[in-house]
C-alpha cells in the first residue's frame, strides 16, 4: 500500500513511477509529442473530453453566454442610471399639510399671547386640546379664516405638538412603521421604513425651531446641548435612543438621529418569525440565555444588537438580580428584578463625570447575579471580563464588529486602550476564559436583519483564541425585487458549552439543536 492509498503492482503504478492523481487531458490546438500534429479542430471540439482551454470568443461577444451578457448589460445600465440620476434633497409638504402649516404660522403667535405656558405644561394633551379649542376658534375668527372639521382637528394637533411635544417629529414618532428618524437640518428629514431610507414630508420653521426641539428632547433626561457641548446622547420616554449634534460641528444645522424601539417587547420567537434565525438557532440561543452563558453580541450600526440583547434577556430567571449599565439607558429588560444604571457626563467645569467603568466597579458591590452592558467602547471591557470571571455568569454586552473573529480582536484592543500593564497574551487568555458565545448580527443590503453567526469561544492554543462556529447564515441568491435568499445551517459539531447546559438540565435539547 502506497502513501496515496493505491496498491503497487498490477492495477497500481509501476516501481519508480510518479503517483497518478487522475488522467491529464491532452492540450488542444498545440503541437504535442515532439511535433506530431494534433487532431483536427472539428474533432477536438466534438471530443467527449471537452476543451481544456476553450476558444476565446470573438470581440464584442458576451464572455459567458447570453445570460452572462445580459447580466453584464443590466449591471452597466444600473451604473449609468445611478451616475446620471438627479436626487432631490429637500422634503416638500403636500397640499393639505402645507395649508395647515401656513395657518399654524399665523395662529401660533396669537395663541401664545393668550396662554400661560406654565399652566399649559401641567395639563395632558387631551385636556389641553379641550382648553385650546375655543381659543383657536377665536383666533381664526380674528384672522377671518374658515376651516372645515378635518382642518380644525389637524390644526389643533399641530399646535399641541408644537407646545407640548416635539413639533413635526411627533407624527413620525407615532408611526409604528418608522424605525429610524434622521433630521439633517430644518429642511431635510429622512426616515427608515422596512429597512429602506426615504424622504419624510415634514419641515421645521427654521434652524431656531429645530434647535429648540433638540433642547427639549435632551433636557428631559437632564442633559444639555449648546455651542459649548455640541454633542448629546439622550432617550425618549419610550426608550428610543436619540443623538443630537448642533453647529458648529454640524454644517447643515442641528442634526437629530432617533432610533425607535418597538412598544411591544421583542422575543427570540418573534425574531425567528421575522426570518432573523431558524428554529434550531432560536432554541440554542434560548438555552444559552437560560444557562447563564456569557454572551457578546457583535454587529454593525443598526444591525439589531440591542434588540437581540432585549430578546435574550427574556430567558433570564425571574429570581435573578440584573443590573444594566449604559451611556443612555435604552435597554428594556423583561425581568422583575432589574436595576438600570446610567453614566453621567461632566459638568460645565469638566468635573463630576461618571463613566461605564466606574459603574461596573460599583455594580460589583450591589450583589448582582448578572451585569449587562449596553455597549462597550473602551477599557471598561476589562472590568466586564473580570465580572464574568468572578461569579457573575450570564453577563452580556454588545460591541461593534463585523465578524466573531474581529469581535475578539476589538475586545483585546479596547483593553489595551486603557493602559493596563499586562501582556497581550494574558488579555487574550482572560477573554477566552470569560466569553462563552459570540452572536453576530448583520443588516443586509436589502434591509433585513439576520443572525449570521453563533460562535463558541473554546480556549487558547498558543497565543491564539480558538473558536468553533455552531450556526452560520449562507447566502444563496437574490430575488428580482432585491430580497436576499439564504439559509441557516448548523455546523453539526458537538458544542463545547454543553457542560454548562448540563448543569441546568438542557444538555440533550442543546445538543439536538446544534447537531
Amino acid at each position: 500500500m502506497s502513501a496515496f492509498g493505491r496498491k503497487s503492482g498490477a492495477g497500481g503504478m509501476s516501481k519508480g513511477a510518479r503517483p497518478s492523481f487522475g488522467v491529464a487531458k491532452p492540450m488542444r490546438g498545440g503541437v504535442p509529442n515532439g511535433g506530431a500534429k494534433s487532431a483536427p479542430e472539428s474533432e477536438s471540439v466534438s471530443s467527449p473530453g471537452g476543451e481544456q482551454f476553450p476558444p476565446v470568443p470573438p470581440e464584442g461577444a458576451p464572455l459567458d453566454g447570453g445570460a452572462g451578457g445580459r447580466g453584464q448589460e443590466d449591471a452597466m445600465s444600473r451604473l449609468a442610471d445611478r451616475s446620471n440620476a438627479v436626487h432631490e434633497g429637500n422634503s416638500e409638504l403636500g397640499g393639505f399639510e402645507a395649508s395647515v402649516h401656513k395657518i399654524k404660522e399665523q395662529v401660533l403667535p396669537r395663541l401664545l399671547e393668550r396662554v400661560d405656558p406654565e399652566a399649559a405644561a401641567t395639563l395632558t394633551k387631551e385636556e389641553l386640546s379641550e382648553e385650546f379649542r375655543p381659543i383657536i376658534m377665536e383666533v381664526l375668527a380674528e384672522l377671518k379664516v374658515t376651516l372645515n372639521r378635518r382642518e380644525q382637528f389637524a390644526l389643533e394637533k399641530v399646535l399641541i405638538d408644537e407646545l407640548l411635544g416635539f413639533g413635526p417629529l411627533e407624527e413620525l414618532l407615532g408611526d409604528p412603521d418608522v424605525s429610524d428618524i434622521m433630521v439633517n437640518g430644518p429642511d431635510q428629514t429622512y426616515i427608515e421604513k422596512g429597512g429602506k431610507l426615504q424622504l419624510a414630508p415634514i419641515k421645521f420653521r427654521d434652524e431656531n425651531h429645530l434647535f429648540q426641539i433638540a433642547q427639549r428632547i435632551v433636557n428631559q433626561v437632564g442633559r444639555r446641548v449648546d455651542q459649548t457641548t455640541p454633542l448629546a446622547d439622550a432617550r425618549l420616554k419610550d426608550g428610543s435612543r436619540v443623538n443630537v449634534i448642533v453647529p458648529p460641528l454640524s454644517l447643515k444645522g442641528t442634526a437629530i438621529s432617533i432610533r425607535k424601539f418597538s412598544e411591544k417587547p421583542i422575543t427570540l420567537d418573534m425574531l425567528k418569525g421575522f426570518g432573523s434565525m431558524n428554529d434550531k438557532m432560536c432554541t440554542a440561543l434560548k438555552i444559552a440565555g437560560a444557562c447563564r452563558m456569557n454572551i457578546v453580541i457583535s454587529g454593525g450600526t443598526g444591525s439589531g444588537k440591542t434588540t437581540m440583547l432585549n430578546a435574550l434577556s427574556k430567558m433570564i430567571d425571574p429570581g435573578e438580580r440584573v443590573l444594566t449599565i449604559e451611556d443612555a439607558a435604552e435597554l428594556r429588560l423583561q425581568q422583575p428584578h432589574w436595576l438600570p444604571l446610567e453614566t453621567r457626563p461632566p459638568n460645565l467645569e469638566g468635573q463630576g463625570a461618571i463613566t461605564i467603568g466606574d459603574l461596573v466597579k460599583n455594580a460589583l458591590r450591589m450583589r448582582p447575579d448578572r451585569i449587562i452592558l449596553g455597549e462597550i467602547r473602551g477599557a471598561e471591557c476589562f472590568d466586564l471580563l473580570a465580572a464574568m470571571n468572578t461569579g457573575h455568569d450570564g453577563s452580556m454586552c454588545t460591541l461593534h464588529a463585523n465578524s466573531p473573529r474581529e469581535c475578539l480582536g476589538r475586545m483585546e484592543n479596547m483593553i489595551l486602550m486603557g493602559d493596563i500593564k499586562i501582556p497581550k497574551e494574558a488579555i487574550s487568555r482572560q477573554i477566552a476564559e470569560s466569553v462563552d458565545l459570540i452572536v453576530q448580527v448583520k443588516r443586509l443590503r436589502d434591509g433585513s436583519r439576520r443572525t449570521t453567526n453563533v460562535t463558541e469561544v473554546i480556549g487558547m492554543e498558543g497565543d491564539v483564541i480558538v473558536t468553533q462556529e455552531l450556526f452560520g447564515f449562507e447566502y444563496l441568491d437574490e430575488t428580482d425585487d432585491g430580497k436576499i435568499l439564504g439559509e441557516f445551517r448548523s455546523s453539526g459539531l458537538r458544542p463545547y458549552t454543553l457542560e454548562k447546559a448540563r448543569q441546568f438540565g438542557f444538555d440533550q435539547a442543546y445538543l439536538e439543536a446544534c447537531l
